[in-house]
């Protein structure tokens, strides 16, 4: 996914996972999303309203995700 800032910088975003993306990686976010909840309550950012997976749990989850074998990465295009 590609997108641009209003000040003209361009980036590239990348999620990959192993597995069908409508069954094995929906599975094991959704799984990472309760660990996350469950286990590392103490390192969340602080609650708002209605929230996002991504908003709610921050880099607890995206260090969850990686560690399960799925990819997120942002490059800059310019």
């Amino acid at each position: 996914m590609n997108a641009s800032t209003e000040s003209g910088r361009r980036y590239r975003a990348i999620a990959a996972a192993a597995g069908d993306p409508g069954y094995a990686a929906t599975a094991v976010m959704a799984g990472e999303t309760a660990l996350s909840l469950a286990l590392d309550g103490d390192r969340l950012p602080p609650a708002a309203g209605s929230l996002t997976p991504a908003t709610a749990l921050g880099n607890v989850l995206v260090e969850r995700l990686r560690e399960a074998g799925h990819t997120y990465e942002v490059i800059s295009l310019t």
